[in-house]
């Protein structure tokens, strides 16, 4: 369940003002400041490789996800409408328009990316910088902890990094529990033939909802076809710097985490030609439960970093 938002237009976001391309070489990206820094294309030779990105104006109004979406506060479902972190309780108002559900009524990947807009404070051909104050009435009261984010979007000739810096405000301490959302695709071959590739790791046991439920188990992960196989598995990874990928028909996309993120999301449709890749830098439900939270301390810094290569 998702509810549409009162604070966007159906615009394509891709033509308003604002958006920003970048480019370097045969390799283009493209950026969505006043919806959320959203990804919204990453191209070579004019091949896309993102997903879910050819109806934006829809997903803007929904705050479904797309492209490369930025999930904050949390990534991923919390589990009810309440959770307890900082040393704070907080009760989540299910009639705010900055929230959006899943099936089960569960709040879902924070406030949707239509919602935030972003201040520009640098921008060239390759290297986009653009700053979120989280001090708005309204974004507090979904995740009363004020802060600053600083997201830094750069473009090389083989891949897009983006980078980004969570800054805590003096009054108090905040938990890190964002990650993204990359939708990701190969059109040169169909789904079924496509090859996944994922690390090392503890594969987390979910229950019914999606809510870890305290127990994993090793993964040895590997190289296998996808098939028709539908996934959304929840991952422990060994490490902050680790790889996934998908290929295909030779071509390949892969995306590298540098620092920041011990967890991922694999989500695999078997209705949909995508696959979504998802860095976290907490597990699923984490303000809820506490388990793999990170708080950091009043005017203390966070940051994390990935890097997605085509080719």
């Amino acid at each position: 369940m998702i509810r549409p938002s009162s604070q966007v237009t159906h615009v394509d976001p891709r033509t308003g003002p604002g958006a920003h391309r970048l480019v370097a070489g045969d390799l283009t990206a493209l950026f969505l400041p006043a919806h959320g820094m959203l990804c919204a294309s990453l191209a070579s030779g004019g091949v896309e490789f993102l997903r879910r990105v050819d109806d934006l104006a829809g997903a803007a109004m929904t705050g479904a996800a797309a492209g490369i979406p930025l999930l904050h506060p949390w990534a991923n479902r919390l589990d009810g409408m309440r959770y307890h972190a900082a040393g704070r309780d907080v009760s989540l108002d299910p009639s705010s328009p900055l929230l959006h559900f899943d099936a089960n009524g569960l709040p879902i990947h924070g406030v949707p990316w239509s919602c935030l807009a972003w201040q520009v404070v640098e921008a060239a051909r390759a290297r986009i910088v653009a700053r979120l104050d989280w001090t708005r009435e309204d974004l507090l009261r979904v995740f009363p902890y004020p802060h600053r984010l600083l997201l830094t979007a750069s473009l090389a000739a083989d891949g897009l990094t983006i980078e980004i810096a969570l800054t805590a405000g003096d009054a108090g301490a905040v938990p890190v529990c964002f990650g993204f959302h990359p939708y990701f695709g190969i059109s040169a071959a169909p789904r079924t033939a496509w090859r996944l590739r994922l690390p090392p790791m503890r594969r987390l046991r979910l229950d019914a909802r999606g809510i870890p439920t305290g127990e994993s188990a090793a993964d040895a992960g590997g190289d296998a076809a996808l098939g028709p196989r539908m996934l959304d598995d929840a991952l422990a990874l060994d490490g902050d710097h680790t790889v996934l990928g998908i290929e295909a028909a030779g071509r390949r996309v892969t995306i590298e985490l540098l620092c920041g993120y011990r967890y991922a999301q694999v989500y695999a449709p078997n209705d949909a030609d995508c696959v979504a890749l998802e860095p976290m830098t907490a597990p699923t439900a984490a303000l809820s439960t506490g388990r793999g939270l990170t708080v950091i301390g009043p005017g203390r810094r966070f940051d994390a970093a990935f890097r997605v290569l085509v080719a």
